[in-house]
């Protein structure tokens, strides 16, 4: 301000206003506190008063936790600051249908900087936990999630309730042995306007080294949450666990910020599996059909399957390619609760969240999420989200809105957030305020995306999204011949073996023009089987055993040179 020429009473003034702003956040944040301590301690004491039984080490820690609590938050002077104040909006749109809400409704603020970075500070989801923390569970609002991915690197991974055992997984990838040739992304595909980018060759600098296998894969990252949704319904908190089954949504796409990179397309009868006990889950996928090209996916973790299959129908319109995704998923409780949402339009449910990639001629080329998401249920809620397009002048893209309602159709709930960043929530019928920078009382978190990692790529990869292709000797000798991991083309990537991995692709691609006729003389997936009720295919079982047994009789080699006919056959 001094730069500019302003006086210094005038600097004075503006100082003076902001400290007693700041006074105010601080006075708010410390009644937060201070009321959060008393529930955990009323809680703690009201578990003893009903016969829980606590020993004397755990009833120490507890205890500690509380002191260390009030001595950080009275030691800092100010705490850290969450990513919203706690002033309340005069706009109260609460009552209009989340269709209703105007696109030019001055944005919400969520990308505010923290205004103190202390040290000692309590993360936002602290901050902003559960008032009536009796019913919404204390134990899964306090957990910090963000820390998931150094965790597993560093120590025993807890998640809420259940202590997952530690494994040493990468943290970058190899050093590129090659250096990368520019190519003209437009010099390639100046020719496809208005066709299937799935039909076209692309060469292998415009991919990354992950198959579409893994890319369904990569939307487990945060299957914390669904964890937290199965504790949340053992409790009988049926509004809590479709509130985190919808932050679990949302999280899928939070990985796309930034990955301008396409990834492999698969094989038919390709496979994929991942098995991370630090996060108490099992995955496995498989290519299940060529024309049209079909990835059926299946995952088990604590007390909840969820499966589904999924294909991606792209157009290239000169500046941009939409990406309009085709699938259900499904999330089954072992209660017999289940959710799904579409990821096509289906009459009479026109839900779909298309995904748009900009300026791929100038400018810098960015993606974005816009349309309606429908989570059903099948007992007492479902939820309806709303992802805001991205306007030329919008100041606060990437807008998740949503709300719960009932069987009867009466709101209790309401979303919101950014896809790329993190969802919170509030309860009752009042939805957010739009028109203010700052959140309306009694919000909570819901989910934060996980921090980026310390060794970034070009093809932004998260932390999680680096171990994905990881290969060791010892993991090696139990995959499957069809394991994504195994694709030549995708390793020399990987490796930086730039020239290597451009043969390869070509050489998989002539090859892969078999599978229309493998489909037309009967193929089948070997794990998975269409469900004639529904339509979507369903794993058959039988992978995890033949894994232990290191028995893939019947699996085709199908990055080999040459494809034996009877493995096709015995695997059909």
């Amino acid at each position: 301000m001094r730069a500019e020429g302003l006086g210094e009473e005038l600097i004075k003034d503006c100082e003076q206003i902001m400290i007693s702003e700041l006074s105010e956040y601080h006075r708010q944040l410390k009644v937060q506190y201070e009321e959060h301590i008393t529930l955990l301690k009323s809680t703690y004491d009201s578990q003893l008063e009903e016969g829980v039984t606590v020993d004397d080490e755990s009833r120490a820690i507890h205890e500690s936790q509380l002191q260390l609590m009030k001595h950080e938050f009275s030691s800092s002077g100010h705490g850290k600051f969450s990513e919203y104040s706690t002033t309340e909006s005069s706009d109260d749109v609460g009552k209009r249908d989340l269709d209703e809400l105007s696109d030019e409704d001055e944005p919400y603020f969520f990308d505010t900087e923290e205004l103190f970075n202390d040290c000692n500070g309590t993360s936002s989801s602290m901050i902003l936990g559960s008032e009536d923390n009796n019913s919404k569970g204390w134990a899964c609002e306090n957990h910090d999630h963000s820390a998931d991915a150094a965790n597993m690197h560093t120590g025993t991974v807890q998640s809420d309730h259940v202590t997952y055992p530690h494994i040493q997984r990468r943290k970058r990838l190899p050093e590129p042995t090659e250096k990368e040739k520019y190519v003209s992304l437009w010099s390639v595909i100046k020719d496809n306007v208005g066709k299937d980018l799935t039909r076209v060759c692309l060469p292998v600098y415009f991919n990354e080294p992950l198959s579409s296998l893994q890319k369904c894969c990569e939307e487990m990252e945060y299957s914390y949450l669904l964890d937290r949704a199965y504790e949340y319904g053992k409790m009988g908190n049926s509004l809590m666990r479709i509130l985190n089954v919808a932050a679990f949504a949302v999280s899928g796409y939070a990985s796309c910020d930034g990955r301008l990179c396409k990834p492999f397309n698969p094989l038919l009868g390709e496979t994929y599996e991942a098995d991370y006990p630090e996060k108490g889950i099992r995955f496995f996928s498989e290519k299940v059909s060529h024309h049209p090209m079909l990835i059926a996916c299946h995952c088990e973790g604590k007390g909840w399957k969820f499966w589904g299959d999924s294909n991606l129908r792209s157009k290239f319109w000169g500046r941009s390619i939409q990406l309009d995704p085709v699938g259900t998923l499904t999330l089954e409780f072992d209660d017999g609760e289940v959710f799904q949402w579409n990821k096509r339009y289906q009459f009479p449910d026109p839900s779909q969240v298309t995904t748009t990639i900009y300026n791929l001629i100038l400018g810098k080329v960015y993606c974005d999420h816009h349309g309606t998401m429908n989570i059903r249920g099948n007992s007492q809620y479902s939820c309806k989200l709303k992802f805001k397009e991205q306007s030329l002048l919008d100041r606060n893209p990437r807008q998740v809105q949503g709300f719960v309602e009932d069987c009867e159709g009466a709101k209790v709930a309401a979303l919101r957030g950014k896809w790329d960043d993190s969802m919170y929530y509030t309860e009752g019928d009042a939805m957010f305020r739009t028109n203010d920078s700052r959140s309306p009382e009694n919000t909570s978190l819901l989910w934060r995306r996980s921090k980026p990692p310390d060794n970034p790529t070009r093809y932004n990869l998260s932390s999680f999204a680096i171990t994905l292709n990881e290969l060791t000797p010892e993991l090696q000798e139990k995959l499957p011949p069809t394991d994504s991991r195994l694709r030549p083309d995708q390793r020399h990537l990987e490796n930086g073996e730039y020239e290597k991995a451009n043969a390869e692709k070509q050489r998989l691609e002539r090859r892969q023009r078999m599978s229309r006729k493998l489909q037309q003389d009967g193929w089948k997936p070997r794990w998975f089987q269409m469900d004639s009720e529904t339509g979507t295919y369903r794993y058959v079982g039988g992978y995890w055993e033949a894994r232990e047994k290191m028995n893939w009789d019947g699996c085709p080699h199908i990055f080999s040179e040459t494809l034996v006919d009877n493995n096709v056959t015995s695997c059909s």
